[in-house]
């Protein structure tokens, strides 16, 4: 990973913990448990770093319910 991966992984765990009102630890280890942080998140950055802050928020707690880290 590079200073810009981790740079938006931390912004994407920042703003997830604020939205769910979750620790950002907790958030940390939902995405890191379920895959989407290293199978999505990191791999998928050209891609998603483009989107608007809430697009990201939407598509990543859509994926945490699909993942079933996150109740619906």
């Amino acid at each position: 990973m590079n200073r810009y991966n981790i740079d938006f992984v931390t912004y994407c765990i920042g703003n997830l913990a604020r939205r769910l009102g979750l620790s950002q630890q907790d958030a940390y280890n939902r995405l890191k448990s379920s895959g989407i942080l290293y199978g999505y998140i990191v791999p998928s950055y050209d891609v998603l770093h483009t989107f608007s802050k809430e697009y990201l928020m939407e598509d990543l707690i859509s994926y945490m319910k699909e993942k079933g880290v996150l109740e619906s």
